[in-house]
């Protein structure tokens, strides 16, 4: 169990810092930061958001494999 959910992790949800300071030209690990001060302050609400972006990050990238996929044909 703890295996499958390091996995999500890895997949899923570390790519939203990433995006973040990239598009908003923020050091990332200042973005990183402030999910985990905020998590400990907010009592895990910023976690919430987290996990959101990194799904929606998740689908946009996979709207754009199949739109590519697509304009191949």
């Amino acid at each position: 169990m703890l295996q499958r959910l390091l996995t999500f992790f890895e997949r899923y949800s570390f790519g939203v810092c990433t995006y973040l300071g990239e598009r908003f030209n923020i050091s990332i690990s200042k973005i990183r930061l402030f999910f985990i001060y905020t998590s400990f302050l907010s009592v895990g609400f910023p976690l919430i958001v987290y996990f959101f972006a990194g799904i929606v990050l998740d689908l946009r990238n996979y709207i754009k494999r199949c739109r590519t996929r697509a304009s191949d044909f």
